[in-house]
């Protein structure tokens, strides 16, 4: 059977935006390569929208109250012309690379409804990536629809859509650091209280409680996301059971913590991200067989995963830096200054590392 490219599509940007001027003349920028540019705006007091409207972009305005993600997103789709034949959804604070609408029509072959491609969520002070992993914010014009009040999703009315991965495309996402996640934990109770039994969100709710420090609430929920009948991802999975181990490890339950870093690295044994947090689970423990077995096995992983599921911790200086302090404590300087050493060519500027380095080196003296 041939396959049928399309030619002559119609490519628009569709975004929602709240205070983002400092980002839009970059943002526009990036986004020029579509036929249209369209924004919800949801209640800016600075120049977003002015400076919108001077870039050519077409912008409507609502408040929304109480806001939801979701909602603010479909709203923003509705604005979309109805002809067009890909809807790429971004916000504001994140740039394409040259180059991604081609890429995108490339991959847009005949009866695909969504795309997925490369996406850095975050970077560090050097520019190295951290977060990498793939998204699908890219759709089809009809049929599809944003779901749940935060960490909104595409819902497509006609079950699973057919997919594709655009090769060549990268979006880069650059943060407003003094922008607050404040509204995210009572938007996901609220989500996990409309959809008790979606797995995800009940996975990101427990996360959640985690970063702030609500450590036997995370427990209660990440373990009730273990237990739910579609919750079968072992990368995820794996990835709570990492989540409850941190909160154990935090309460002072190192038995718990122990148990739930193992199962996690047996639940996903190819995800290096599960041997990292084991070594490090290890190295309070002050087990360095323990840490060396994990941090090796860690190194042993390659391939970094497209999953949002991938730690930038476990993919830098972490498992160098696990590995040479048990070997230190275990008496093989020469393997610790390797080690410490590759730690270093990753992290150059982190004083611990270089003032590690300098200890082991003196045993070597």
């Amino acid at each position: 059977m041939p396959i049928f490219i399309q030619c002559n599509m119609k490519v628009c940007v569709y975004a929602i935006a709240k205070n983002e001027s400092k980002f839009v003349t970059r943002w526009v920028n990036s986004m020029r390569e579509a036929d249209e540019i369209t924004v919800l705006d949801t209640g800016s007091d600075d120049d977003t929208v002015k400076l919108l409207q001077e870039c050519g972009v077409r912008v409507e305005s609502a408040v929304l109250r109480p806001f939801r993600f979701d909602k603010a997103r479909n709203m923003a789709l509705d604005m979309v012309a109805d002809d067009a034949d890909i809807c790429v959804c971004t916000d504001l604070d994140e740039v394409f690379v040259p180059g991604w609408r081609a890429a995108m029509e490339k991959a847009w072959r005949d009866g695909v409804k969504t795309l997925k491609y490369r996406y850095t969520w975050s970077f560090s002070e050097d520019g190295r990536e951290g977060y990498v992993f793939w998204i699908g914010k890219t759709h089809a014009r009809h049929g599809f629809r944003w779901v749940h009040p935060v960490h909104e999703v595409l819902e497509y009315e006609c079950g699973q859509p057919p997919q594709a991965y655009a090769v060549g495309v990268q979006l880069n996402h650059y943060p407003d650091a003094s922008k607050s996640r404040g509204s995210y934990l009572p938007l996901l109770e609220l989500s996990v209280e409309e959809r008790p039994y979606d797995d995800r969100n009940v996975h990101y709710l427990g996360r959640e409680y985690m970063y702030y420090g609500m450590y036997d609430k995370a427990i209660e929920t990440l373990k009730r996301h273990l237990t739910l009948p579609s919750a079968t991802w072992a990368d995820e999975r794996a990835a709570s059971m990492r989540y409850i181990s941190r909160c154990y490890l935090a309460l002072g339950n190192m038995e718990e913590g122990e148990k739930f870093a193992l199962r996690a690295a047996a639940e996903a044994p190819y995800t290096r991200e599960s041997w990292v947090d084991a070594a490090k689970m290890y190295i309070t423990l002050k087990d360095w067989y323990g840490v060396c077995f994990c941090a090796s096995k860690a190194l042993a992983i390659k391939d970094r995963s497209m999953s949002y599921i991938n730690e930038p911790d476990a993919w830098g200086y972490s498992p160098y830096d696990c590995l040479s302090v048990a070997l230190y404590y275990l008496g093989d300087y020469k393997s610790a200054l390797d080690a410490v050493d590759k730690a270093i060519s990753l992290s150059p500027n982190n004083a611990r590392l270089v003032d590690n380095r300098r200890l082991i080196a003196d045993k070597l003296n």
